[in-house]
C-alpha cells in the first residue's frame, strides 16, 4: 500500500480525556518521528504550565515561554487556547507563546484574565480559518498530521450572528450547524489542495450531548440528540458515551459504508501508529487497538476483551460485544435516577444486552448472574494488569481504584 499521505483528525469538541490522557499524553510524536509534519489547532486542555513573573505567586508573565503544551508534546506547530472556551485565560496561544497580553477581565461562564480583542463568539471561525490556512500550505511531497480540536459545541454555546436561528432548535442547534460548516471548510481545503485521495479525515466527539443544550426543549421540537440511547453527557449509559464517528479516505473507504465493530477513542493511538508504519512500545497505549483494518473493510484483530468507561462521578462500565455491565444503580451522572434517587431494594448494578436493548431499559443484572460475574472478573483482571490488551503488566496511575462506588463489595 502506498504510504498514507496525511491525516486530518477533526474533533467536534475536545476528545482525549480520562484514560485517553494516559494513552496519548507525550505520544503525539508518533507521526512526527515517522516523517510527518504535525500541527494542532484548537483547545488543548491537557495541561500546560504558564510562565510566572514571580515564581510561586501565580502572576502570569504574558511574554514568557509556556511549558508542556503541544509543541513540547510532539507537534511542530500549534495555535489555540489552553483549555475549554469557558476557562480563562481568554487569549490565544501560538506554539509556546501567548498571542499578546491579557490586560482586562472577561467572563464566558467563568471570569478571568483576557486579551482585550478576544471574543468567544469568534473562536470557532478562527480555528477553522487557521486549519484551512495550514492545509493550503501542504503538498503531496510531505505527509502531514493535523489535529483540530474545536471549541464547539461545548459551552459557552455561542453561534455567530450568521448562524443564529438557522436550526430552529435554539442556540445549540445553531452552534452545531456552524460546527458542521467549519468541518466542511476543512474537508474542502483538503480537496482544493489535491490531497483528498490518500488523506484520512476522522470526525468524532468525546461524549454525548450536554444538558446545557436544553435537551428537553429540542426533544419537544422533534430532535433527540441521544437518538434511541439513554442518558446524555456525564452519564454511564450510552447516551453519554456513544458518539458519531465519521471517516473519509477515498483510497480505502467506499463512500456510504458502515461498520458496526466496537471501537473506542483510545484506539486512535494504535491506529495512527499502524497507519504510519510503526509499532507501539509495550508501555504505550495499553488499552489501544488499531481499527485500521475496519477502514479497509476487514475485521479488527484485537486481544482486548472489553472496553472500560466511566461516568463523570467515576462509576465504571465494561462493554464486551453485546454485553454491558454497569457498576452503578442509576445514571452515575446528571440524569435521573441519580445514585441517591434509585429506590431501596434496586439491583446493585446493571447489565444490558445492547443489540436487543440499545436504550438500556431492561436491567438483566439479576437474571443471569453468571454473565455479570464473568464480566466483572474480566474488568477486575484488566485493572489488576494495568491494561486491557495483551502485553506485560503496567502500573496504574493510582493504587486507589475503587470499582464499586455506590455499594459495598
Amino acid at each position: 500500500m502506498k504510504r498514507l499521505q496525511s491525516t486530518v483528525l477533526t474533533i467536534n469538541g475536545y476528545v482525549f480525556t480520562g484514560e485517553s490522557i494516559k494513552s496519548f499524553n507525550n505520544k503525539w510524536d508518533i507521526p512526527k518521528s515517522n516523517g510527518y509534519r504535525t500541527a494542532m489547532i484548537g483547545k488543548w486542555h491537557l495541561g500546560m504550565s504558564f510562565p510566572e513573573k514571580d515564581k510561586g505567586k501565580n502572576n502570569v508573565n504574558w511574554k514568557g515561554r509556556i511549558e508542556g503544551g503541544p509543541t513540547d508534546r510532539g507537534f511542530d506547530y500549534y495555535f489555540g487556547i489552553s483549555a475549554s472556551l469557558d476557562m480563562p485565560p481568554y487569549i490565544y496561544v501560538e506554539n509556546n507563546k501567548f498571542v499578546g497580553e491579557c490586560t482586562t477581565t472577561k467572563a464566558f461562564n467563568r471570569k478571568g484574565p483576557a486579551h482585550e480583542d478576544f471574543e468567544a463568539v469568534n473562536v470557532l471561525d478562527e480555528f477553522a480559518d487557521r486549519a484551512v490556512a495550514y492545509i493550503q500550505n501542504q503538498t503531496a511531497e510531505q505527509p502531514f498530521f493535523t489535529y483540530v480540536a474545536l471549541n464547539s459545541p461545548h459551552t459557552p454555546i455561542l453561534p455567530s450572528p450568521q448562524w443564529q436561528g438557522k436550526s430552529e432548535l435554539g442556540a445549540y442547534g445553531d452552534f452545531q450547524m456552524q460546527t458542521d460548516a467549519a468541518i466542511g471548510r476543512i474537508v474542502d481545503a483538503v480537496d482544493a489542495a489535491g490531497l483528498s485521495d490518500n488523506t484520512l479525515i476522522i470526525v468524532s466527539s468525546d461524549n454525548g450531548c450536554s444538558k446545557a443544550a436544553k435537551i428537553t426543549a429540542m426533544e419537544a421540537k422533534g430532535h433527540f440528540p441521544s437518538a434511541q440511547f439513554r442518558g446524555s453527557k456525564a452519564d454511564i449509559w450510552d447516551g453519554g458515551h456513544r458518539v458519531p464517528f465519521i471517516a473519509r479516505w477515498p483510497r480505502q473507504i467506499q463512500a456510504g459504508t458502515q461498520d458496526h465493530q466496537l471501537i473506542c477513542l483510545t484506539d486512535l493511538i494504535a491506529t495512527c501508529a499502524e497507519a504510519v508504519g510503526t509499532e507501539l512500545s509495550a508501555d504505550t497505549g495499553e488499552d489501544s487497538v488499531s481499527f485500521l483494518p475496519a477502514l479497509k473493510g476487514q475485521p479488527i484483530l484485537s486481544t482486548r476483551d472489553g472496553v472500560v468507561h466511566h461516568s463523570i462521578s467515576g462509576h465504571f462500565a465494561y462493554r464486551v460485544g453485546n454485553w454491558k455491565l454497569v457498576l452503578a444503580k442509576g445514571s452515575g451522572g446528571w440524569t435521573s435516577p441519580k445514585e441517591d434517587e434509585v429506590p431501596n431494594g434496586s439491583p446493585q448494578a446493571q447489565r444490558y444486552e445492547m443489540n436487543d436493548d440499545p436504550g438500556e431499559t431492561t436491567n438483566l443484572y439479576e437474571s443471569r448472574p453468571e454473565i455479570a460475574a464473568r464480566l466483572l472478573a474480566q474488568l477486575e483482571s484488566d485493572v489488576k494488569r494495568g491494561r486491557s490488551t495483551s502485553g506485560p503488566d503496567q502500573a496504574n496511575d493510582t493504587d486507589k481504584i475503587r470499582l464499586w462506588k455506590s455499594t459495598k463489595r
